[in-house]
């Protein structure tokens, strides 16, 4: 591990100076649990270190404005055991997919949308973008964990996060501080998707740090799952999530998001499994017309074209679960 300068503020607006472009290359450090094996791989090589662990405003999980304020800094752990959040069933059920009890207890919300990709070809040196003398090493390599939607630029990769198909799907935001204040923004607004390795796969300024995250009320009228396709249950990532919230007047759904994990360098909302479900009666025969609509567009790769059934049953039954 690289020799680096470790600075743990007490304050939001003092971390944020410490993560300032005139300190070199820094690091923001959450929880740890991918931030750490990075450095030590020499994948990641910060100058300066910022620990969040001390900013207390950072923390906790509560009710608000009759929806729900979880703090960047809240650990899976914390987040499974909240009475507040517990009335949410996808998120839930994405916390629960988070099965390590050391990623539980040390792993925080803000780390898990934050993530970097879990690309092998990354983890081994080759860049966000897996390249060896300008060629990508992906389309023709081991890519069966690989994007199947949204790999059509260079990013192959897919996004990690456990938490944030569930968030966008409810409507989540994200409050993140900066140098000039505050901003809020959609979840989904976090992510996007590398044309080069100057880029990064989330939105954020080097000197900025997610605060908070908070699910909008008025959610009460929808029902909502995830479901996760796993080769096995612990210490592993998914095949491919989906997680949906559905809306239904008079036995008919009016109104649905569906967003999938693990399957794009982005949590991917299918607007087309969506438009599938909309004026359907729930059920397993709308939950597989959306299933098979989401991946209508799939490309898959050399080697993980069964990613692509994974992906449909994965929002087939994740309806089924939400109606």
């Amino acid at each position: 591990m690289q020799n680096f300068e470790y600075i743990a503020p007490t304050e939001a607006l003092s971390a944020v100076q410490a993560l300032s472009p005139d300190a070199g290359v820094t690091a923001v450090l959450a929880g740890g649990t991918d931030l750490l094996s990075l450095m030590k791989e020499r994948i990641e090589t910060p100058s300066r270190v910022v620990s969040l662990r001390n900013v207390r405003a950072l923390r906790g999980i509560s009710k608000k404005g009759g929806g729900l304020r979880i703090g960047a800094m809240a650990t899976v752990q914390e987040l499974l055991d909240s009475n507040a959040a517990a009335g949410y069933k996808s998120l839930m059920q994405a916390a629960s997919g988070i099965t390590a009890p050391q990623v539980r207890a040390m792993g925080t919300v803000a780390g898990d949308l934050l993530q970097r990709p879990r690309c092998w070809y990354y983890r081994n040196g080759y860049g966000l973008l897996a390249t060896h003398e300008g060629e990508s090493l992906v389309p023709s390599g081991e890519n069966r964990y690989h994007a199947i939607l949204g790999n059509k630029g260079p990013a192959y990769f897919v996004n990690a996060s456990s938490l944030a198909p569930a968030l966008i799907s409810l409507g989540a935001r994200a409050t993140v501080a900066g140098p000039d204040g505050e901003r809020t923004v959609d979840v989904a607004d976090l992510f996007q998707i590398p044309s080069s390795e100057s880029e990064r796969e989330n939105t954020l300024s080097p000197n900025e740090i997610v605060t908070e995250v908070t699910v909008p009320g008025g959610t009460s009228g929808w029902k909502t799952a995830t479901y996760e396709v796993r080769q096995r249950q612990l210490l592993d990532w998914p095949f491919a999530t989906a997680s949906v919230a559905v809306r239904v007047r008079g036995g008919k759904i009016a109104d649905a998001r569906v967003v999938l994990g693990h399957v794009a360098p982005i949590p991917w909302r299918s607007s087309e499994a969506e438009a599938a479900l909309k004026g359907q009666a729930p059920g397993e025969a709308a939950g597989a017309a959306a299933g098979k609509a989401a991946v209508a567009a799939a490309t898959p790769l050399s080697g993980n074209k069964a990613k692509v059934q994974l992906a449909s049953i994965a929002v087939k039954r994740a309806v089924a679960m939400a109606s």
